[in-house]
């Protein structure tokens, strides 16, 4: 299969060793990296290293539990993202226009988190929180539309690998740089320096270009009622209600086993005598590059591999990867037990992430890349955020050691409703994108 990938007149093959290596040699792919990277940054600097820096400063588990729940500006991301799809800010183009403006707002929310101090301004870092959870969903929401939209379906297993990459990278940033410098320095210090990182792809965004819009006067005739309509609607009468609904309740729960430890990951290794350097060397430095390591191989599987088989296989690796955390549960302190935990469970997570990231980009329609992807990866994150804001009252009325049973345990459903759609996906891709509007 032939498909356009980089300009109009440039036709290029996907197949074979030589198509993946130009799949993943395109400037779209090197724009990814940067994008990534500025998606990655605000991620964990609300969520993870916040909760981290929250505890630290000796709040409460179950307090910084519910904080999480700022982070549900990344679940639900549908309710505006149709706006994103219909207009256009007079700059830039439909997507860097919008894009750009994001950067700029999580850069000055980061720095105004920066100068508060948790335990007296509360309130004020909430807000600057929620404001960055806002920035930073609304740029997910527009990176994710961008790389669908830049490339055909065969080279977003690429895609999907760079921008990991970038991701990453970011979460080296906000992950591992700013436990350094937290403990080198101060809080104040190396959230400013997080916030200055921004810088990066902010300009990339000034310098990629802008997709091309397929018949753009067919959504652009759109009023904002339809504009918010149109993207449901068709997403539902192009699959049927009830394949439709099966496809979003699998998303919904493919990275659930994952996501129930994320807010309580920080907490659990200083409770487990790990130091902030030990969880910035281990889990945000070397656990992001085996997470890439994971990225790529997905990536590359994507690429020559039928998709039904490696959805299986990777929501296997995310539940049993949890196991691993258990040793750390058995053996508190122990580098060897943080190494082996990190290398199981980021090692999954990359590779899974690929995967399902090809797999819903298959789903969408390039009209509605915007809306119907966000509602997707809304979906994606959905149980994980409402479970994870929980998370913190599972653990004290039990112990991290049957919290991480009972997050295994939780891939069981995924599976019985993957069993189900087997034969309702193609055994090739995900999916075809449309292009005719419903």
């Amino acid at each position: 299969m032939n498909r356009t990938a980089e300009g109009a007149g440039q036709v290029t093959s996907y197949r074979g060793w030589a198509g993946i290596r130009r799949a993943f040699g395109t400037p779209s792919a090197l724009t990814m990296v940067f994008l990534g990277f500025g998606s990655g940054l605000p991620f964990l600097l609300v969520g993870g290293t916040l909760s981290t820096w929250l505890r630290d400063e000796g709040l409460d588990l179950s307090l910084i539990g519910l904080l999480s729940f700022i982070g549900l500006f990344y679940v639900f991301k549908p309710f505006w993202a149709p706006f994103l799809d219909r207009y256009a800010l007079p700059m830039l183009g439909r997507r860097r226009g919008w894009l750009l403006v994001t950067q700029l707002v999580v850069m000055a929310s980061l720095a105004g988190m920066a100068v508060l101090d948790p335990k007296t301004s509360l309130t004020g870092m909430l807000w600057l929180i929620a404001l960055c959870a806002f920035a930073g969903a609304t740029q997910d929401i527009l990176v994710d539309a961008y790389r669908i939209e830049i490339a055909p379906q065969e080279s977003q297993g690429a895609l999907a690998a760079t921008y990991n990459l970038g991701y990453r990278l970011g979460l080296i940033m906000s992950g591992a740089a700013v436990l350094y410098l937290a403990d080198l320095v101060d809080w104040r210090t190396a959230y400013l320096a997080a916030a200055s990182a921004m810088l990066l792809p902010a300009l990339a965004t000034l310098v990629c270009r802008e997709p091309v819009r397929p018949l753009a006067s067919a959504t652009q005739r759109l009023d904002l009622v339809e504009a918010f309509a149109k993207p449901f609607v068709e997403f539902f009468s192009r699959n049927g209600v009830l394949l439709a609904l099966a496809f979003l309740a699998f998303v919904g729960l493919f990275k659930l086993p994952d996501q129930m430890l994320g807010v309580l990951a920080g907490p659990f290794y200083l409770d487990s005598g790990y130091t902030k350097t030990d969880i910035a060397t281990v889990s945000k430095l070397y656990g992001v590059w085996i997470g890439l390591a994971g990225a790529f191989l997905g990536g590359y599987c994507v690429s020559v591999f039928a998709i039904r088989q490696l959805l299986v296989i990777a929501a296997l690796g995310v539940a049993l990867s949890n196991l691993a955390f258990l040793l750390m549960a058995v053996f508190p302190a122990q580098q060897w037990a943080f190494f082996a935990a990190i290398t199981a469970d980021n090692g999954a997570q990359g590779f899974a992430g690929t995967v399902l990231v090809a797999f819903m980009s298959g789903l969408t329609n390039r009209h509605f890349t915007a809306t119907q992807y966000a509602l997707l990866v809304s979906l994606a994150n959905m149980p994980g955020r409402i479970i994870g804001g929980l998370s913190g009252y599972i653990v004290e009325a039990s112990s991290y050691f049957a919290f991480f049973l009972i997050s295994s345990l939780s891939v069981v459903p995924t599976l019985a409703l993957l069993w189900w759609l087997w034969p309702r996906i193609a055994p090739s891709a995900p999916g075809q994108q449309r292009e005719s509007v419903a």
